[in-house]
């Protein structure tokens, strides 16, 4: 679509010309495809079918829509995957990605991640590539944690895997977007450095602020003091770029003698250490992992549970934590769910209509294929999708229902996401 855009050529013209070259081309280096099974993704006939499938993913509480910050690049004018602006630039065009919050529909993907992690056991990959999957995927078990926040009625809800550090959490981090600033802004005596710094991370891609390599930067906030449930001890509240809202709970517990990250940025904002685990002591000035985190490791500094083997403390913590009502064990995954729309014209309309009352109607079976209506303009312009120009074809009028159609359209992946299917009837 980008080449069409430069061209000033339909994307229509360039699909069928490529498609064209590749056939001879493969036709040249000599394999002996079936050419009677040939199907093409961008066909009306083919992408009723890739909408049939997207209503009965819907049907199973397989697609959902919700807002979020998403990856844009504002050359393509297009939202992108993680996997396509790693480094923070546009994999296609290399122009600096920016941070937007957007309506979104999405595929539930994590729905399958343990089915994902035993079909690596039955394939024929290479151990590496298998690794890159399962460190994707990134299952793991753990318990999430309510630490309450002093003077305010509202709890901020962590995910830890290791509950046997409670003791030595002395700082907490949440998101600059969290909401709960804004609820609260009155309580906050630097609301002014707050909003400077929340500028500031609103520059910054994903990829730039959860980089490991980077300064340790932060702003704390002066209002609010979050309450360590295993000891009701209080701890430091900072905001910091490296949490992010759209991941997790958007708050962390810091633990800055068990954690590298922690470690440096309690040394950068001068935050006490407490180690509670036995091993190699950890100075101010050097952060060694040692075998304090090994299997037989002994608690210290932990009130009734100093003494305790790692793998028992953490089962008694959260035991505990448990009976007093703020903690909740859990499996978590570190992967997302998949965005599966774009602001592009070459692309499958998604098929739904945005109704009067505000409810989503989608379209009944006898009304697919949802065609692509021809467009002389297939730009997209700040960041709304080029079917935005289609200004008949976006309203939606029929049975009683009216509406405007969705204009954004599903991703390049999604008609080659199931033609293994087609070929077995072409």
């Amino acid at each position: 679509e980008n080449y069409a855009v430069k061209t000033g050529t339909h994307p229509r013209i360039i699909t069928d010309e490529n498609i064209k070259k590749f056939s001879n081309q493969l036709k040249k280096v000599g394999f002996s495809f079936d050419w009677n099974r040939v199907i093409d993704t961008t066909d009306e006939d083919y992408y009723k079918w890739t909408q049939w499938i997207f209503l009965k993913m819907f049907e199973k509480g397989l697609v959902f829509r919700d807002r979020t910050l998403v990856n844009y690049c504002p050359h393509c004018k297009v939202v992108l995957s993680n996997e396509d602006s790693q480094g923070g630039k546009c994999d296609i065009c290399h122009s600096e990605v920016v941070q937007k919050s957007k309506d979104v529909w999405y595929l539930r993907i994590t729905q399958y991640a343990d089915k994902l992690l035993e079909g690596l056991k039955d394939v024929d990959y290479p151990d590496n590539v298998k690794q890159q999957q399962i460190h994707w995927i990134g299952k793991s078990k753990g318990a999430f944690v309510n630490f309450d926040i002093d003077g305010i009625d509202e709890k901020l809800e962590i995910y830890t895997t290791r509950p046997d550090t409670l003791f030595g959490v002395t700082f907490m981090v949440i998101a600059p977007e969290h909401p709960i600033i804004d609820k609260y802004k009155d309580k906050v005596a630097n609301m002014d450095e707050i909003t400077a710094y929340r500028n500031e991370c609103a520059k910054k891609t994903e990829f730039e602020r959860t980089q490991l390599v980077k300064d340790k930067t932060g702003v704390r906030i002066q209002g609010f003091e979050g309450i360590n449930p295993v000891n009701g001890k209080e701890v430091r509240m900072f905001i910091g770029d490296f949490v992010l809202a759209s991941y997790g709970t958007g708050a962390v517990m810091a633990v800055p003698t068990h954690d590298q990250r922690d470690f440096e940025y309690a040394q950068a904002h001068d935050i006490e250490m407490i180690q509670v685990i036995d091993g190699a002591d950890v100075s101010e000035h050097a952060f060694e992992k040692h075998d304090y985190l090994g299997k037989g490791c002994k608690l210290i500094n932990s009130e009734e549970f100093t003494g305790m083997v790692v793998e028992d403390a953490k089962e008694a913590i959260t035991a505990k934590l448990e009976k007093m009502g703020v903690a909740k064990r859990t499996v978590n995954y570190k992967f997302r769910e998949w965005i599966f729309a774009r602001q592009r014209y070459w692309g499958e309309p998604v098929p739904c209509v945005y109704k009067e009352d505000g409810s989503i109607y989608f379209l009944p079976d006898d009304e697919l294929p949802l065609i692509l209506p021809e467009l002389e303009d297939y730009k997209g312009k700040n960041g709304k999708a080029p079917l935005e120009n289609a200004t008949e074809w976006k309203q939606y009028d029929r049975n009683g229902v009216k509406g405007t159609r969705e204009t954004s359209t599903m991703p390049g992946s999604a008609g080659s996401s199931w033609y293994y299917m087609r070929y077995i009837d072409p």
